[in-house]
């Protein structure tokens, strides 16, 4: 099922949530559609368009968000699903410093790297190996990264997620994401 960006009244984007709940949003009223995706949803009475992004009416307060969690698949939108070592397709996640020499598992030690490349690197240091990160890793900033991490992507959220925060970033991950 496709799924649909919500804004907040302030354009503020929210999170991703499926069509059939931001029908049901657009239909009582609690949220205004800004971008069709295109497909017509029939009933018995109306033939309404489906919504690819929806403000919602009324702002809602929303509490602090720490920082982005750590997972695959935010992991991968924030590499571009390429490799760090040799900018291959990435199919693995790799600790710049081995857990088994004490690397911890945060933003700044995790990277998508290559099966070939995380097979060879193993458990040694990057400078034993003499290679170079293509980027240093840390911890994606911006609301936008709530967004992306999800793994629902759609062309036409692109004009409301630049303005927080991942403008190059998505334009990196749109144009060659192997997530």
């Amino acid at each position: 099922m496709p799924h649909v960006l919500v804004l907040n009244a302030s354009y503020e984007p929210l999170g991703v949530v499926p069509l059939r709940r931001a029908l049901i949003l657009v239909l009582n009223d609690k949220a205004v559609s800004l971008e069709d995706s295109g497909a017509l949803m029939h009933s018995a009475t109306r033939v309404i368009p489906a919504p690819s992004v929806v403000r919602l009416r009324r702002f809602v307060r929303v509490p602090f968000r720490g920082t982005v969690p750590l997972t695959r698949r935010a992991l991968f939108a924030r590499d571009g699903g390429r490799c760090v070592y040799c900018g291959g397709v990435a199919t693995s996640v790799d600790h710049v410093i081995p857990r088994s020499r004490g690397g911890p598992h945060v933003w700044e030690n995790v990277v998508a790297a290559c099966r070939r490349c995380n097979h060879v690197k193993a458990d040694h240091h990057v400078a034993e190996l003499g290679w170079r990160l293509r980027h240093q890793p840390g911890p994606p900033t911006g609301l936008a990264w709530r967004i992306i991490g999800t793994g629902h992507r759609d062309p036409r959220w692109l004009p409301y997620l630049q303005p927080f925060g991942a403008d190059d970033d998505l334009a990196r991950i749109d144009g060659r994401s192997a997530v």
